[in-house]
């Protein structure tokens, strides 16, 4: 019998304590036993062995991921040990040269498990911060959320957003028309959808309200700069472009001319002012289309080809579809790219590893009858940090290639 407790108790079925003793953070449905007290979706709950023994505290969730671990150790005070842990990942980013850095401005405060905060995303852009809320919990404490990061000095934050992951949400919990935003008294009453940001020196547009995810894909700035030392003198195409990033990245690399290509007209409109706000005149393209399509109906004539898709599987099911999707895309890349050219390509599905990557990718060469070499192996960027005991938290993977 667990002992009496002043917040709910969720009990585990026998044995299936052992990842949390290995400190990973999340709890599945199917392992749990019983429930004591009053849970409600995103409440604080404790959770316990099957002989009493307390395991730690989180979030308690209602759909795969049960309870979302904030802490391996009794919890007293949410707020004060989410002020603790926004603080430590502020140190972190420091320690990284982003705080306070003028030539990147845009990057990742706090990336959920990878800073013990499962859950939580904050995105930085200049003085805006984006929170995303991937659980009801953190949602249910978005107002304590805005005062923390309000009160990090050193972060001189003047307006917050916050968006939920609706996917992530019950169907019958009221949803925003849209995200919310809160001013200062001094500024004026709703932020721009639209701010402006710098990374690397380069100055980008970022539509924090409207766009995908935080409205900027902070994740590939070390994978740009990449991208950039292979641009020189080349014929570009950037397939899945949504703003463009590395459109003007291959530019600052010294690109020839860049196509770049995107399903979505907004993201195509943000991708020409990205350019344009960097680079007045330069041969630049931009077309909104399936780039599935789009990749089927070019001449062979690029030198480098950059690929990031949408992530392909977001459930197990999807695996083996999101591989065949992966084998695809690149086999009609493989097909165009001129002979000693480069292919950058990359995966976010979390659930495809990066050996099963390799292998459509391996088998796309195949397909396509290219020679390719493997140049460089690439990962999300340091500011989305992978807690050790969490290792779902790798997620972002690609490979530079070059191609025979």
């Amino acid at each position: 019998m667990a002992p009496k407790s002043s917040i709910p108790v969720v009990v585990l079925r026998q044995g299936r304590e052992l990842s949390l003793k290995r400190r990973h953070p999340w709890v599945f449905s199917g392992a749990i036993a019983d429930r004591q007290g009053t849970v409600s979706r995103g409440c604080l709950v404790e959770v316990r062995s099957k002989d009493g023994a307390l395991l730690g505290c989180g979030h308690w969730g209602t759909k795969g991921i049960a309870v979302r671990m904030l802490s391996f150790n009794p919890v007293e005070d949410e707020a004060l040990l989410i002020k603790q842990r926004i603080s430590s990942a502020t140190g972190f980013r420091r320690a990284l040269g982003l705080v306070g850095n003028p030539q990147t401005t845009g990057y990742r405060l706090v990336h959920g498990e990878g800073d013990e905060l499962p859950g939580l995303v904050v995105d930085v852009y200049g003085e805006t911060a984006v929170v995303q809320s991937h659980s009801h919990g953190m949602w249910r404490l978005r107002e304590a959320i805005e005062a923390i990061l309000r009160g990090e000095p050193q972060l001189g934050l003047k307006h917050v957003v916050f968006r939920r992951v609706e996917s992530q949400l019950d169907e019958d919990e009221p949803q925003p028309e849209k995200p919310e935003a809160r001013e200062s008294e001094a500024l004026v009453p709703e932020p721009s959808q639209v701010v402006s940001f710098s990374e690397s020196g380069l100055r980008f547009l970022a539509d924090v309200t409207g766009g995908q995810k935080t409205g900027f894909f902070l994740d590939q700035r070390v994978n740009r700069m990449k991208v950039r030392e292979y641009a020189a003198g080349k014929t570009v195409l950037n397939a899945f472009c949504y703003t463009g990033a590395f459109s003007v990245y291959a530019f600052a690399g010294g690109a020839g001319s860049v196509v770049s290509v995107d399903a979505s007209k907004p993201a195509i409109d943000l991708c020409r002012q990205n350019v344009v706000a960097n680079f007045a005149a330069v041969q630049h393209h931009s077309e909104v289309a399936d780039c599935f399509s789009y990749l089927t109906q070019i001449p062979d004539t690029f030198d480098l080809i950059v690929l990031d898709p949408p992530a392909f599987a977001k459930h197990q099911r999807a695996v083996q579809r999101a591989l065949r999707g992966y084998e695809t895309i690149n086999s009609l890349a493989l097909k165009r790219i001129k002979p000693g050219g480069f292919l950058a390509t990359f995966s976010c599905s979390q659930l495809v590893t990066r050996e099963l990557f390799r292998d459509a990718i391996m088998r796309a060469a195949a397909q396509a009858g290219r020679g390719v070499r493997i140049v460089d192996m690439l990962h999300q960027a340091p500011c989305h940090p992978t807690n050790i005991y969490h290792p779902e938290g790798d997620y972002l993977k690609g490979f530079i290639l070059y191609v025979e």
